[in-house]
């Protein structure tokens, strides 16, 4: 369904498309699971148009080079993307207070390398006395020197171990990755960053949180120089976002960009496509913001209730959803659409592709008689 739905919006050009691919599903031919059949990337239909991005240098995506890697500079690290990785990496109350003392100690562009170069635990013999001091390079004769918790930030640095590590987080990246996948979102291409080997929910969090609020920014810019000074209107972009409660449940929701482009930017001409096989994980007040939903057979009234949000005749449509017909049939409600509407989803196929991109005439139908259709009169 997602790979319908995406396929329309690239070939009618409705906007440009940024897809977090945490499987790498999308970009590339694939199988499917059910049916073992081949399962047609949206490279290999729109070759010219879709750009897949490998997370790290010279990552491969089943087998094939992507069209170019990113990289993470060391510089583009904030403190806000650690402060998103509290509950992956079990930080404390004290790692905002102990970020803002790197900060202050070495700006925002520095402080990562700086306190990545650190070591922890070193210490120097002063031979005179016979006693061990922390060393000038360690971390904590750092923290004795600014005056911050010496455990709380030997904690903090051994924490960010796994992030230190990251063999795509580097001091300078061989390009500047992320500018060109924002000036490729601009231009009206699509791009498919696939992660790769990094499959971890540590790889997914940073990386895809990062990015976000870097293309946030871009976008705000945009459209504010738009409506002050008649600029060029910025492009219309949808990310997309897969396993979404790992970014958006109750405790991360509030750390992260995505749910800021949740709530307020689509006066930015930003939106949000999230896939979830879990939605009762997500944050409800982020799930309010949600204008459009399609949603196959559930079996847990807590996801029920979490797809019924804030919609009127919930127990009617509860039943709807109960009658569905899993993997067949979806139910489409919410802005898009004039009532609550159940639809047989169509196969993602050859003869999908040949409707889609005009090889067969036969069945297709003019564009009144689907709005009909689908209930606008």
């Amino acid at each position: 369904m997602t790979r319908i739905i995406l396929a329309g919006l690239i070939h009618y050009n409705k906007a440009s498309v940024l897809v977090f691919d945490m499987h790498n599903e999308y970009g590339f031919d694939d199988t499917a699971s059910d049916t073992g059949q081949r399962v047609i990337g949206l490279q290999t239909k729109f070759r010219s148009r879709v750009q897949v991005v490998g997370l790290g240098r010279g990552a491969t995506i089943r087998g094939k080079a992507p069209d170019f890697n990113l990289e993470i500079a060391m510089h583009d690290i904030q403190p806000e993307d650690i402060e998103m990785l509290s509950r992956e990496l079990n930080l404390k109350e004290t790692t905002p207070t102990t970020l803002e003392a790197l900060v202050n100690s070495f700006g925002r562009a520095n402080w990562f390398h700086e306190f990545r170069q650190m070591r922890n635990g070193a210490m120097v013999l002063d031979e005179e006395t016979g006693k061990k001091y922390p060393a000038p390079d360690s971390v904590a004769f750092w923290a004795n020197t600014s005056g911050a918790n010496v455990m709380a930030v030997e904690g903090l640095h051994n924490k960010l171990g796994r992030v230190f590590n990251l063999s795509y987080v580097v001091e300078n990246p061989a390009a500047d990755s992320v500018s060109e996948i924002i000036k490729a979102l601009e231009a009206g291409q699509h791009v498919v960053l696939s992660f790769g080997n990094h499959e971890s929910d540590l790889d997914y969090l940073l990386v895809s949180n990062l990015l976000t609020r870097r293309i946030r920014d871009a976008w705000e810019k945009s459209t504010n120089e738009f409506r002050s000074s008649g600029k060029k209107e910025p492009r219309p972009l949808v990310i997309v976002v897969e396993e979404a409660h790992k970014l958006l449940n109750r405790e991360m929701a509030v750390q992260t960009s995505f749910s800021t482009i949740a709530r307020e930017m689509r006066k930015y001409y930003v939106t949000l496509l999230i896939i979830d096989q879990r939605p009762s994980q997500i944050y409800d007040e982020v799930m309010s913001q949600l204008g459009t939903r399609v949603s196959g057979w559930l079996g847990d009234d807590d996801d029920i209730r979490a797809v019924l949000s804030g919609l009127s005749g919930r127990e009617a449509l509860r039943g709807m959803l109960a009658r569905l017909q899993p993997k067949e049939e979806v139910l489409l409600l919410g802005w898009g659409v004039p009532m609550p509407l159940p639809l047989r989803s169509r196969r993602y196929d050859a003869k999908f592709w040949e409707e889609l991109l005009g090889k067969t005439t036969s069945t297709q139908r003019s564009e009144a008689e689907i709005l009909k259709e689908l209930g606008f009169d």
